[in-house]
Parts: structure tokens; sequence; C-alpha cells
């Protein structure tokens, strides 16, 4: 489903921060920068897929060169709590295409252009791979100053000061709704954004509402209040990053496990609840909308009013028969991955349990094979120590250990002569 965001903030000095920094994360390049004497290096930084520097017409093609652009930015500013930069963070449709992205960002990035004057630095950033797959974002970092052939000028004090930087950042909010509508109209996607307020919408919804009743248009009438209804909720609280990875640690626990996620944290649950009541009003809404499409049908084919609802009612009925089915294989599709994934873990565990018996195995022998070269090494070095203390010679001690063998054998079969004739003597 496309949602909406934009979120404009200032890059400054008071934060300690720096427009080179900030232009050479985003960008995922290395920028020198030149008024702090440091190297901003972030060319190992992936997920970036697109960027490029929009400027006015007739500035000078040294402004497409990002470190010289962000350098400049820095000399020009003198103060030590000067605002250098500022960025238009957009959440970017995950329906349209790599290349409509780029489009749209590229119209709002020269819109940014035209009204204000600056020069505007484009990076598209994808999904993370541990994140939502859905976040396609783009970050729109623009100077603070007009940009002419002569380089920076004035300030954009309509976006410093509090009374019209309201007034320019809402007419900005509208801007990128209807250049991101557009792009879903030409994707041919059916969901629409809206930049305004829950509150805002839910009060337009009851205003056509009673409009539509005045007229008896009862169909329409049901159908706004219902958006009305869905509307009239609280804004969905913001995670942050911290409590994002939390969350999305025991999302990829659980599905290890094979078990249901359970929200960890606090903001987490009441964003999980949140998000299951939006979920029953689109369902109730859907279901409507096939029964009011139904009954309209019947209505355009001569039925009577009777039998259009019966129609409509059947139509709803065979609509939820099939919800429950679709929810069924869902249902049936998560179980035998679940059951996969644990086989899988057991699998693994088991190769785990083999790779280990087997490097003991190894390092048994091993220590076999080293003490037995221990008890050699030993053996080797007394030989040595008693030749050192021989005065023979090797040949020496080789005959004098022959004759031992020689008389030893003497000696033994000496005895043997013995033994058979004292047993001949005993035999008479």
């Amino acid at each position: 489903m496309a949602s909406y965001h934009l979120n404009v903030k200032t890059i400054s000095r008071s934060q300690g921060r720096s427009s080179t920094a900030a232009a050479a994360y985003r960008s995922a390049e290395r920028i020198a920068c030149e008024r702090y004497g440091v190297e901003h290096d972030y060319t190992r930084k992936g997920g970036v897929v697109h960027t490029e520097i929009l400027a006015p017409d007739g500035v000078s093609d040294w402004i497409a060169d990002r470190a010289g652009l962000w350098n400049a930015v820095e000399a020009k500013e003198t103060r030590k709590n000067s605002v250098v930069a500022r960025e238009w963070e957009v959440a970017l449709p995950s329906e349209l295409s790599d290349a409509a992205r780029r489009e749209l960002v590229h119209d709002f990035a020269f819109e940014l252009v035209e009204r204000y004057g600056v020069v505007a630095d484009v990076a598209i950033h994808a999904p993370h791979r541990e994140g939502d797959q859905r976040n396609h974002h783009a970050h729109i970092l623009t100077t603070t100053r007009r940009a002419g052939a002569d380089g920076f000028g004035e300030k954009t004090r309509e976006l410093d000061v509090k009374k019209t930087s309201s007034v320019e950042v809402s007419v900005m909010r509208a801007t990128w709704a209807d250049l991101q509508n557009a792009a879903l109209e030409r994707n041919g996607e059916d969901e629409r954004v809206d930049h305004r307020s829950l509150e805002a919408q839910r009060e337009e919804a009851e205003r056509t509402a009673r409009e539509a009743e005045e007229r008896g248009r009862e169909e329409e009438t049901l159908r706004l209040r219902l958006v009305a209804e869905a509307l009239h909720r609280e804004p969905e609280p913001k995670l942050g990053p911290r409590t994002s990875a939390i969350e999305r640690r025991a999302k990829q626990e659980a599905e290890r496990e094979g078990v249901a996620y359970i929200p960890v944290t606090e903001r987490g649950a009441e964003v999980a609840h949140r998000r299951a009541e939006r979920s029953l009003f689109e369902a109730v809404r859907e279901r409507f909308d096939a029964a009011r499409d139904t009954y309209t049908a019947e209505r355009e084919r001569g039925q009577g009013r009777r039998d259009a609802a019966t129609s409509a009612l059947r139509a709803l009925v065979e609509k939820e028969r099939a919800r429950e089915a679709l929810k069924g294989a869902e249902r049936e599709a998560e179980q035998r991955a679940a059951q996969e994934l644990i086989e899988a873990r057991k699998r693994e565990e088991a190769r785990l349990v083999r790779e280990k018996a087997e490097a003991q195995r190894v390092a048994e022998e091993l220590r076999t094979q080293e003490a037995a070269a221990h008890v050699a090494r030993e053996e080797a070095f007394r030989r040595a120590r008693e030749r050192a203390r021989d005065p023979r010679s090797d040949a020496e001690i080789a005959r004098d250990a022959r004759q031992i063998e020689d008389i030893r054998e003497q000696t033994k079969r000496q005895r043997e002569e013995d033994k058979r004739d004292r047993g001949r003597g005993r035999s008479r």
C-alpha cells in the first residue's frame, strides 16, 4: 500500500554537523572537507541506487561536482551556528519501478529548484536488507542559498522564518502528494496518498457524506461514512531506528523458531494494534464495496430492490468464503514454511553436531600423534645422551651388542639341552 512521508530537516553547525559529511554519506562517496581538514569516506556503504544534482539555469558547470558544491557551501557560511543545508526525506511507492521512482524524485527536486532557486543533491536509497523491503526512499539535500551564475547569493529566508516556513513546507507537502498520485495513476495503481492530517481528511469525508445524504444518495453516504469512521483513529506512532531494530530482531527470531511474532516493545505493540484496526476497517469497506457493486449491477439489469439485495448478500457471502479460503491457504503455506524452517534448523544442528564430533576426532588423533612424536623425540634424546656418555664408537657399541646377544643365545641353548638331558635321565 502506498504511504505518504515527507520530512524536512536542517543540517546545522550548531548540531556538530557539516554539509560535506551529509552529502558523502547519502551519496556513498568520498568527500574531503576543506573547512575541517577531514575526509568523509562512505564508498563502502551500500544501498544507494541513484544520485544526481539539479541546479537552476545559468549556474556554472562546476556545481555538478558534489565535493566542489558542498565545499563551496561550507566556505560561503561564516557563522559557527550556520544552517548549511536542508534535507527533504521522502518515501517512494514500492508499486513503481526503479525508473518511475527516479522520475518521481527528479520531478520533486526540480520543483524545489524552481521554487527556491537552490541546488538539489538527490540520492535514492534501496530498502535495507534486514528491514521492510517496501521502504524505498530518497534524500534530497538542498542549499540554503540561492545559486546563480556568480555562485551562491542570498539565503532562502522564507524557509528559515517560522511564519513563512510552515506555509512553504505545506505547499511542498501538497506538491509531493500530487506528484506521487500522478505517478501512481500513470502506473495503473488505484492507491492514492494524502498529505493532510487524519483529522482534516475525516472532516472532509464527513462533510461530503452530509452533502451526499442531502442529495438522497444513500450508497455514497454510507461509503463516505465508512471512510470517515476509518479515519477516526490516532496517527500511527513512529518506532524510531532503535525500536525498529529491536522489533526486527524479534520478528526474525520468531520466523527462525516457527512461531507467531509478538511485539516486544510498548511502542511496537501500539503500532501493531493500530495496524490491526486499519486492517479491520479495510476489510469492512471491501465487503461493503462488493455488496454495493453487486446491488448496483443487479438494479441496472432491471432487478427489484429485494432481488438485488439478495444478490448483493450472496456476493458478500461468496466473497467472505473466498477470503476464508485464501486465509486458510495462507495459514497452510505459513505452517509449511514454518515446518520446513524447523526441519532445516534440525538438519543444520545435526550437521553442526557431526562437524563438531569430526573436529574432536581429528583433534584427538592429532593429540595422539603428538604424544607419540613426543615419546619418539624423548627416546632419541635419551639414546643421544647415552652415546654422548659412552666413549666407544657406534661400530664398537654394535659389536658389543651382538656379542651380548650371542652369549644370551648360547646360554638359552645350553639351558634347553640341560633340560632335555634331565628329562632322559628321569625316563630311564
